[in-house]
């Protein structure tokens, strides 16, 4: 099969680029904005029409939950609008579609696992472009699967594990925010989550939620994150999100109940610790 990956430079782009030497048995075209422009319609559809894929994979997206706030026009192009574009040169070619989406969707006032049937709800820009997006794909016609995710981090870019361990090392104290919860997400096993399904005998469209097992708040991430990575010299210390410097509403409950996929695609997802232990084992043999 030929599959085109969109957003290729960043942190599950990169992922998709590790993992796609272990299913060489597909051709792969990774794009970033130098190669398309995924927000130029015309572009979209002669780059599609050109090169016939037979899945797209969209890692594209306005992640910065803060700037989204004020970068309202470029949250929506890239997050709603460019989803949509995607959605309809999928289906002119007839391929299916896999497009990322986010556990900003909800309003984080829950206490039990989201599902994917439960109401949405998003509080911030960057929610509300992500669920117009997912909602620009479903009008598309194009045969799709939307994996919503969460807290996602991995050996590549800019994280939340990288800038842990490196306010880890450079100061003595640390205060991160305890009563936000969800589950942290390795970027590796979302990409081999998205080559299960590209590689399933039967694909089977809709929304699914995908993270790592298990649940934490950004506290308990933080400290398990030294405690692997071997930093002891730096104290943290709980916060509360109404003593954090940005009102950016975030969800205080994120966690994502994952039986549909785990069900339909026969997934078995590592908990969240495993994960985090081995994307720590990668960045310590890139020092």
């Amino acid at each position: 099969m030929k599959i085109i990956v969109t957003g290729a430079n960043g942190q599950l782009g990169n992922e998709m680029r590790v993992i796609s030497k272990r299913f060489s048995q597909h051709s792969y075209i990774f794009t970033d904005v130098a190669e398309l422009d995924i927000c130029n319609k015309e572009a979209v559809m002669a780059f599609f029409e050109e090169n016939k894929p037979d899945f797209v994979v969209n890692c594209a997206a306005y992640t910065a939950v803060t700037k989204a706030e004020s970068d309202l026009e470029i949250s929506r192009k890239i997050n709603a609008e460019a989803v949509g574009i995607l959605g309809e040169a999928t289906k002119c070619v007839g391929a299916k579609m896999i497009h990322v989406s986010t556990d900003y969707v909800f309003d984080g006032l829950g206490h039990i696992p989201y599902t994917e049937e439960m109401n949405v709800c998003p509080q911030s820009v960057y929610g509300k472009t992500k669920l117009d997006g997912e909602i620009a794909l479903q009008q598309s016609g194009a045969e799709y699967a939307i994996l919503r995710t969460s807290w996602l981090y991995s050996s590549f870019g800019n994280n939340f594990v990288k800038t842990m361990i490196r306010l880890g090392q450079e100061k003595e104290k640390l205060t991160v925010i305890f009563d936000q919860i969800g589950t942290p997400t390795y970027a590796a096993d979302l990409a081999e989550a998205i080559m299960t399904i590209v590689n399933a005998e039967n694909f089977v469209g809709g929304v699914f939620h995908f993270s790592n097992e298990g649940v934490c708040s950004w506290y308990d991430f933080t400290k398990s994150i030294h405690k692997i990575y071997g930093i002891t010299s730096c104290k943290v210390l709980p916060l509360e999100t109404k003593d954090y410097p940005d009102s950016t509403p975030r969800p205080f409950y994120s966690v994502l109940n994952k039986a549909k996929i785990k069900s339909i695609y026969g997934l078995e997802i590592p908990h969240w610790e495993e994960s985090l232990t081995r994307c720590i084992d990668v960045l310590k043999q890139e020092k």
